[in-house]
């Protein structure tokens, strides 16, 4: 009986170790195809294949007879704006600390860190491509807000991609409910997408910009939960619970 019971006990694990093995081959190919995603888009708009399509869909964006007017009601911009300052460097800062500061409440402190230098790192991360490529910001219609960096990759995009996937995804696995892991991720999904929608919109970026900040906000991101979830198997930050729902 008692060999019965050991035998089951190692089969678990065993199975365990080999679940978790696939996820983190499965998140290992996830970030190699946005990473190719991310350099392909680079190279086309370093090639200008990328402007036509660009300007189409900035200038689609204008009333045709005043450029400085975005389409739709005033509502509509104000409301780009709000959502444009959720992947500032201000908000993001503050969301990061807050989360931090529950981790560090539910006794999680090795999760608190890692999820600080995740954040951390994406946005020197993101610094650095646009040091790199150097793209001016489009110049066809007026800006709807200030502007102090080069274009590619946006940089809201990427950074918010970064932190609301990374933190979400960091958090959800300290829970136990799969409602709750889906609801989390999906919110910190509908704001990355919102937020760079809202640069496009507002005319501070060309939509190849954040279309390769969110490709590559979601390569850290993904990249950060596959080391994460190889960590909590390996006891380096606390471990994940049992899935339940």
């Amino acid at each position: 009986m008692e060999g019965r019971m050991i035998a089951e006990a190692v089969r678990r694990v065993d199975a365990l170790r080999r679940y978790v093995e696939l996820k983190v081959l499965a998140g290992a190919l996830v970030v190699v195809g946005c990473v190719w995603a991310f350099f392909g888009l680079a190279g086309e708009m370093l090639e200008g294949e990328t402007h036509a399509f660009d300007s189409f869909v900035l200038l689609s964006l204008r009333n045709s007879g005043d450029l400085a007017d975005p389409v739709g009601p005033l509502w509509v911009e104000e409301m780009a704006r709000d959502f444009t300052a959720l992947g500032g460097i201000a908000i993001v800062t503050f969301v990061t600390l807050a989360v931090c500061g529950l981790l560090w409440l539910m006794k999680k402190g090795r999760t608190m860190l890692f999820v600080a230098a995740a954040v951390i790192g994406g946005a020197i991360v993101s610094s650095s491509f646009k040091a790199l490529f150097d793209r001016p910001r489009p110049d066809l219609v007026p800006h709807g807000v200030e502007v102090f960096s080069a274009s590619f990759p946006s940089g809201h995009s990427m950074l918010s991609a970064v932190t609301y996937l990374t933190l979400a995804t960091v958090f959800a696995s300290t829970q136990a409910e799969r409602p709750v892991k889906i609801y989390v991720m999906a919110l910190a999904a509908f704001v990355a997408i919102a937020v760079g929608m809202s640069r496009v919109y507002l005319g501070v970026h060309w939509p190849t910009d954040v279309a390769a900040g969110w490709t590559a906000g979601a390569a850290w991101a993904i990249g950060c939960w596959t080391v994460a979830r190889y960590l909590q198997h390996r006891g380096g930050i606390e471990p994940a619970p049992r899935e339940v729902g």
